[in-house]
């Protein structure tokens, strides 16, 4: 089955707080090797969705290499929604509904 990749508003900005955070708080270019990373993760999951464990409710989530985030999707008829980016030790309770 092909996948459509459709990431929410929310995740967008969770995307772009980080990546502006890496560059600005920790190394200049880090945040655009973060983008690509997620870029990669999401071409894994867009070919393969399936294989990523369910974690809550219908809802997986992918680890982003090399970077404490994970990325939280959820597959819907042939769309994988990406509904948040959130750092590992993020508690549980704030994991997008």
């Amino acid at each position: 089955m092909n996948y459509k990749l459709k990431i929410l508003l929310k995740a967008k900005l969770d995307l772009k707080e980080i990546a502006v955070w890496y560059d600005e708080e920790i190394q200049k270019g880090l945040g655009r090797r973060f983008l690509s990373s997620v870029k990669t993760e999401m071409a894994l999951v867009q070919n393969n969705p399936l294989i990523f464990q369910t974690k809550y409710d219908n809802n997986k989530t992918i680890l982003v290499k090399n970077f404490p985030y994970l990325i939280h999707y959820e597959i819907i008829t042939n769309h994988i929604v990406v509904k948040a980016v959130l750092h590992t030790s993020r508690n549980p309770k704030n994991y997008p509904k």
